[in-house]
């Protein structure tokens, strides 16, 4: 056991739980009792009951978010279950506080079966102002989503999917302007078509890349493959490989000018970089260990690589992106997270750098940055305005 996982296993027999529950109000006197309990709490009821929307005026819905998992894909763990994925989303649950002022609450669930991870969801919804869900397992992950996301009235979001495609483009927004690159005339390689993968690549289009071309274990997705698709397979093909290349993972990266990693170790070699384009933008996102080592690409001739891990520079990292999108739309009273609002989440996270200041070493902002999370709030509330999925006149 190395000395991080040393240190933290003390820390949490030390903390016995990251967070807590806390009183925003003094009850001393019977008057304090009345007012926040029986008869007074009868008043703001009846109030919510007449207007269901009100709750988000006398409760504490419209900041709040459930961290839900089933504990079937943690980390680079994977199906640990339900209590043993407790710390995680403890942890999940600090950072919405820490970074955006959100009450989270972590809720683990002993079911593996989406219809019922579902229902459980949407029965408990009407305390909560946003659903976070994390660390389920593909393509199940997307089929809770998108149907909590048709069936509820309040954010739905899968971190793993969308919080990883949004650091991803912020942090390919920079790299193109260090190697001097237009968006529409970039290839991309991506590797990986899971959860995070799919993600990634639809954000990718949705930005304005043109040429994609993903592959997953069984080699580079297109139209005229031969095999059966899974659902999200057959979404891919649809916005990319265009030209239907059929070759190797090798051969699609000579001459590519961005390689996308978010699927095994050591998968990509010194070689396969140094084939790629001028000015070539590596992100092999793998953990614990990525496609290719951080030193390994530069050395093979990479202008600009980004990783998953926390030891190299520019770590892409989903806590640049969660807490301000939550709190953005929930200041506008979103009703739901679209793609614009996305985009403007990773717009807001690359353009806190300066160009002036940007390095190939320095293309990602600071977590603990306060300007990020500002600046997303507000981005995020400005395109829910726009896309027209509030609630109320929350936003001004």
């Amino acid at each position: 056991m190395t000395d991080i996982y040393e240190k933290a296993l003390k820390a949490h027999a030390q903390w016995r739980g990251k967070i807590d529950v806390h009183s925003k109000v003094e009850v001393k006197t019977k008057e304090d009792l009345s007012l926040a309990y029986t008869p007074g709490v009868a008043e703001p009821c009846r109030k919510i009951h007449e207007s269901p929307n009100s709750v988000y005026d006398y409760t504490w819905k419209g900041n709040t978010v459930a961290v839900v998992t089933d504990g079937t894909a943690v980390l680079g763990l994977g199906d640990i279950g339900p209590k043993a994925a407790l710390p995680v989303m403890e942890g999940k649950a600090l950072l919405f506080k820490e970074f955006a002022g959100i009450d989270a609450i972590p809720i683990c669930l002993d079911t593996k079966d989406p219809k019922e991870i579902i229902n459980i969801i949407k029965a408990m919804a009407p305390t909560f102002g946003g659903i976070n869900l994390e660390d389920i397992s593909a393509p199940r992950c997307v089929e809770i989503e998108r149907t909590l996301i048709e069936e509820l009235d309040i954010p739905v979001f899968h971190d793993d999917q969308h919080g990883t495609a949004i650091v991803t483009i912020a942090a390919l927004i920079n790299a193109l302007k260090i190697v001097h690159k237009n968006v529409a005339e970039i290839n991309v390689v991506v590797s990986g078509t899971g959860a995070a993968g799919s993600a990634i690549i639809k954000m990718l289009h949705h930005f304005g890349v043109k040429n994609i071309i993903a592959f997953n274990i069984n080699g580079a997705l297109s139209k005229t493959m031969e095999r059966p698709m899974d659902f999200l397979e057959k979404e891919i093909v649809e916005i990319t490989n265009k030209e239907h290349f059929n070759g190797s993972l090798e051969e699609a990266m000579v001459g590519a000018d961005v390689f996308i990693g978010v699927s095994a170790p050591k998968l990509v070699s010194k070689e396969m970089v140094a084939s790629m384009n001028t000015g070539a933008i590596v992100f092999p996102m793998a953990n614990p260990e990525s496609e290719i080592d951080y030193q390994d690409a530069i050395d093979a001739g990479a202008a600009v690589v980004g990783t998953g891990r926390s030891d190299h520079p520019n770590q892409i990292n989903n806590v640049l992106a969660f807490p301000g999108l939550f709190k953005g739309a929930f200041v506008a009273g979103a009703t739901k997270i679209t793609e614009n609002m996305k985009l403007a989440a990773a717009k807001a996270i690359a353009e806190i750098i300066p160009e002036s200041e940007l390095t190939s070493e320095y293309i990602i902002p600071s977590p603990f940055n306060q300007e990020v999370v500002d600046v997303i709030i507000r981005e995020v509330a400005e395109a829910a305005v726009q896309d027209g999925v509030i609630r109320t006149s929350a936003y001004k």
